[in-house]
């Protein structure tokens, strides 16, 4: 067993960015979540792609949420799909715009339900496009109406017809007049008779002539 498990945590912050960067993955498998959680946000910008991916669920849900926002976004998706899910949704929250937006779409996609839940405005903004289009139906279905409302229009237009259709009606209302104004005719010919009734009137009167022209009667007797 390594010395390393038998470090204190003042012990542990007081190591040299020099010596953690010379950690093996097994070094860093000895930490505990304890003593992972005192772990700087300097010590913790020195660890190298393979030793993050060496970081397992016990290490990576020790880490403050001052360290985890510290991590670059290389870093970040150096972490298995596996092992993300050793972050706490606190944890996960804590991650900036840039942070998020330098995800990969793998590890976009295996967010579960609860991380996407959490996810702030602030976050949804940072999607890029590429990882809008990259999300699932079920996790489309997870964002609450705030975070569909604070889709900016090119995220919006970004969405595929899968997505879109996957949206409920509460989600659907809530998008802006001005992203709903930019929908395409592909996205509008799949939405349901549920999510067209459940449009303002407000809503309704934003709709382009060639928005309305894509709807089928069926469609069209939604908003009636």
């Amino acid at each position: 067993m390594s010395i390393l498990s038998f470090l204190s945590t003042t012990q542990i912050g007081q190591l040299s960015t020099t010596a953690i960067a010379n950690w093996t993955t097994s070094d860093l498998r000895q930490l505990s979540s304890t003593q992972a959680s005192a772990l700087s946000t300097t010590q913790i910008g020195v660890l190298t792609t393979t030793q993050v991916a060496g970081l397992q669920t016990t290490q990576l849900s020790g880490l403050a949420t001052t360290t985890v926002a510290a991590l670059t976004s290389t870093q970040l998706n150096a972490i298995s799909t596996a092992n993300l899910t050793g972050l706490s949704t606190t944890q996960f929250s804590a991650l900036t715009s840039t942070q998020v937006s330098g995800l990969s779409t793998t590890l976009v996609r295996s967010l579960n339900s609860t991380y996407v839940a959490n996810l702030s405005t602030t976050q949804i903004g940072g999607l890029t496009t590429t990882q809008i289009t990259a999300l699932t139906t079920t996790q489309v279905q997870s964002l609450e109406t705030t975070d569909v409302a604070a889709l900016s229009t090119t995220q919006i237009v970004a969405l595929t017809t899968a997505q879109i259709v996957a949206l409920a009606s509460t989600q659907f209302a809530a998008i802006e007049t001005t992203d709903l104004a930019a929908l395409t005719t592909t996205q509008f010919r799949v939405l349901t008779t549920t999510q067209i009734a459940g449009l303002s009137t407000t809503q309704v009167g934003v709709l382009t002539t060639t928005q309305i022209a894509s709807l089928s009667t069926t469609q069209v007797r939604g908003i009636e």
